[in-house]
């Protein structure tokens, strides 16, 4: 099976978040300061209309669909699930002083540093808003819901702790296995398993649905990080554009860079140690780290790992009891992971 029910899918599914997001930018107060519009608000609904696939919130739907519950129940806290990835991604660029997102100058090159992470706090704040506001659900069922954001956003800011401090301090003393701890935090679980199941939640989903969803985006969600690691070394570099192999100039800790350095000796293992550890930019010294994580075996075998968690995460949704059509989605979206060019 490939990705194209899936693309399909998401093609149905995102004008339903780009209507809800439009219709929901916060604006500001008749009574507020007119400067307001120019330091938050404008800059917050500009960056939120900017997003790109929307694939988690509309991962959010489908987790309601799979228990068997309208779409537009899950639609709120699936967008909630998006403004909390605007926040991320305005406070990540900062971090990894970043210059262009989602086509244009990052934020905080346009806003500057201070303006552009209130920017990103405010994002954070409209999410729980987004939740504590939704009509379409019951008091319980939004208690239910923004435990479950709250949960997903307090491991993502454990990965990342993990990802920005072994680069602060100069960490390789770490196992792939490290790695897939740290990815699992930063990645799965806000990318795919907890919008699923929220979406469940929304939905009025069982505990055991709930678990079988949120297990397959754990899975599925590892995949689609270790796919996206891959295309920055190895993918087509006009899609990845400036990007490109960036994640060797940033020394990032990532499945395949671990398993070079565990499956590498001597001279040959130095050498990668060098060039990941030196900020470079050179074209032929980044070149020559992924031809070493090729002879290494660790570009075939952070592959051979994705597949493995698609297989284990399509084998355990194939049991679970949810919506058929649903299903099918889901084992679509799992092979659209490991399968995408961008």
């Amino acid at each position: 099976m490939d990705g194209e029910q899936f693309i399909a899918y998401l093609s149905s599914r995102k004008p339903l978040i780009e209507g809800w997001i439009s219709g929901h930018a916060w604006m500001r107060a008749d009574e507020a300061p007119s400067d307001l519009d120019s330091f938050l608000y404008g800059p917050l609904a500009h960056y939120n209309a900017g997003g790109g696939k929307r694939v988690r919130p509309v991962l959010a739907l489908l987790g309601c669909e799979a228990v068997g519950a309208p779409a537009e129940l899950a639609l709120a806290s699936g967008c909630a699930i998006e403004l909390f990835q605007s926040a991320a991604l305005i406070h990540d660029d900062i971090a990894d002083e970043g210059e262009l997102r989602r086509g244009e100058p990052c934020l905080h090159l346009t806003q500057g540093i201070g303006p552009a992470i209130n920017v990103g706090d405010a994002a954070l704040v409209q999410a729980s808003d987004a939740i504590l506001e939704d009509a379409a659900l019951d008091a319980a069922a939004r208690l239910a819901v923004l435990r479950e954001l709250i949960a997903m956003e307090r491991r993502t800011l454990e990965g990342q702790a993990l990802d920005l401090g072994w680069v602060r301090d100069a960490r390789w003393d770490l196992a792939p296995e490290d790695y897939l701890a740290m990815a699992t935090l930063k990645t799965a679980h806000y990318s795919c398993a907890s919008p699923l199941a929220i979406g469940a939640i929304c939905g009025g989903g069982t505990e055991g649905q709930i678990a079988a969803l949120r297990s397959f985006g754990l899975d599925a969600g590892l995949a689609f990080q270790i796919q996206d690691d891959l295309l920055n070394l190895c993918g087509d570099p006009a899609e990845q554009g400036k990007d490109f192999m960036s994640d060797i100039t940033e020394g990032k800790r990532t499945l395949a860079a671990l398993y070079t350095l565990a499956h590498l000796d001597g001279t040959r293992r130095q050498r990668f140690l060098e060039i990941v550890s030196s900020a470079t930019t050179d074209a032929d010294e980044l070149r020559e780290a992924v031809a070493l994580m090729e002879e290494s075996g660790a570009l075939a075998y952070a592959r051979k790992t994705a597949q493995t968690l698609v297989v284990r995460a399509t084998d355990g949704i194939a049991r679970a009891d949810i919506a058929s059509e649903a299903r099918g989605t889901l084992v679509s979206m799992a092979h659209y992971f490991v399968e995408r060019a961008g």
